[in-house]
């Protein structure tokens, strides 16, 4: 398989779940700005909509969307437990996670990115999304997201509030997430990616 990623982008999270995996893959560096592989490719011919991350399946076939091959990659290994079974309701209450962390949190971030954006919206931005994440603090009864277990939901949102301090979000007076965000950053699996990534020495 080939995972086309851009370093620190929403890419980590898949990136995270193949190692957790242990599935042999190859990573692909995919950048937002160039959108030009190191072969010289043009990204667009991948993928036309040109982000990461796009996983390439060994068939060809490819998966976009992040929450979609998080999935994809947990249920190649279920005995990862990456992901509860299908149909179960614990399977649809990590469909719940992967969702609000992709609709109110992933994408909460987006505007602070963008330099076009009015300041006004970005105090407003960052208003909603502290309260998006003191609500998740307040879910954090156990280690992870779903309990004692970590699932694809974990590294999905370990890798958004990753980029808290870089747009001036301040999580720090969360202690929940603070402490799970420290149990999620020593997993092997997250060093890795990590790493490969440039993101950690």
């Amino acid at each position: 398989m080939k995972l086309y990623y851009s370093p620190g982008a929403c890419s980590l999270s898949p990136h995270i779940a193949l190692h957790e995996a242990g599935l042999a893959f190859e990573a692909v560096p995919a950048p937002t700005k160039t959108h030009q592989l190191p072969d010289g490719t043009d990204y667009y011919t991948i993928n036309p909509l040109g982000y990461v991350p796009l996983l390439e399946l060994d068939n060809g076939e490819r998966l976009r969307e992040g929450p979609a091959i998080v999935q994809y990659i947990a249920d190649q290994v279920p005995q990862k437990n990456l992901a509860p079974a299908h149909g179960t309701m614990a399977r649809y209450r990590l469909q719940e996670w992967l969702t609000f962390i992709g609709t109110e949190v992933h994408k909460g971030f987006s505007p602070l990115f963008n330099p076009a954006t009015p300041e006004d919206y970005k105090a407003a931005t960052k208003t909603r999304l502290s309260q998006r994440l003191a609500w998740v603090d307040s879910q954090l009864a156990g280690p992870y997201l779903m309990g004692e277990t970590f699932t694809v939901a974990d590294g999905y949102l370990f890798t958004v509030t990753n980029w808290a301090p870089r747009v001036g979000v301040d999580i720090t007076g969360l202690s929940n997430i603070t402490a799970w965000r420290e149990r999620v950053a020593a997993r092997p699996a997250v060093q890795a990616a990590m790493k490969a990534e440039g993101l950690l020495k």
